[in-house]
């Protein structure tokens, strides 16, 4: 793991690999840069990957708000300290939301990105059915302060449901994601879920000039396919990949198809 001293004293840290155009990646809620070490891996021969921790997630400091735009700042500050340009800008999850909110600060730095899973919207609302509920979200909260780690499990798990996955790849994809990542405190992992109930963002697509790939599972059941196919329709240079089989983690399902599209993307 590398280090960067933020200008208000905590520390961010990221998992890097490889050398050329530089690749950066973006996990999900109460995730960390371990969920991309496949990604670091297979593409490093090719690019400069790197994965850094949200704040108060993975091994990166936490801090006094959780909000998109706490994590945006975040991030503005670490890659102008990298000097990163003409970057491809990844987000998973959560990281896709996180990233719609960091791309006006860093457009000058950015070529492409990529949109894994993502939505403008976690939660629903009367004009927007593509998200989930808001009292399944507000249940999901309970079940945290419940019992945090019994809830974190089953979250992760639903990420594959209704895919044929075999199970010793999905103890594998368990052991090398969340292992050997740390999970967030409960109360970073709340407030951030907050973040999530109330975020929207459908107003900032029209302004993202640079070309997106909007990837989705087909049988996501956290951000459903259609959250998707609204980026994809209203991004103005977008080009949709829908997985069939597939549920919230493409890249950790099917790493050899997703990475490969991702290496022609990003070329």
């Amino acid at each position: 793991m590398k280090r960067l001293l933020l200008s208000d004293g905590r520390s961010l840290a990221w998992r890097e690999a490889g050398e050329g155009p530089p690749l950066v990646l973006l996990h999900g809620w109460a995730m960390s840069s371990a969920v991309f070490s496949e990604a670091l891996d297979q593409l490093s021969s090719r690019f400069r990957v790197l994965a850094p921790d949200l704040r108060g997630h993975g091994a990166s400091e936490g801090g006094p708000g959780y909000e998109f735009a706490d994590f945006a700042a975040d991030l503005e500050e670490w890659l102008n300290a990298l000097d990163l340009r003409d970057a491809v800008l990844g987000g998973w999850s959560m990281g896709g939301q996180v990233l719609l909110e960091l791309y006006p600060a860093v457009r000058k730095r950015v070529r492409r990105l990529m949109l894994i899973a993502a939505t403008p919207r976690f939660a629903s609302a009367e004009d927007w059915s593509e998200g989930l509920p808001g009292g399944q979200v507000r249940a999901m909260a309970r079940d945290l302060r419940r019992n945090f780690r019994k809830t974190m499990g089953e979250f992760f798990a639903l990420q594959f449901s209704g895919e044929e996955i075999d199970r010793g790849r999905y103890r594998r994809i368990v052991d090398f994601a969340v292992r050997q990542g740390n999970l967030p405190e409960s109360e970073t992992a709340l407030a951030a879920l907050e973040a999530l109930r109330r975020g929207d963002q459908s107003g900032r697509l029209a302004s993202i000039e640079c070309p997106v790939l909007v990837m989705h599972g087909e049988l996501d059941r956290i951000v459903p396919a259609g959250a998707g196919r609204y980026l994809a329709e209203h991004l103005p240079h977008a080009e949709l990949a829908v997985l069939s089989g597939v549920g919230h983690a493409p890249f950790l399902s099917r790493p050899g198809e997703v990475f490969e599209r991702w290496r022609s993307f990003c070329a």
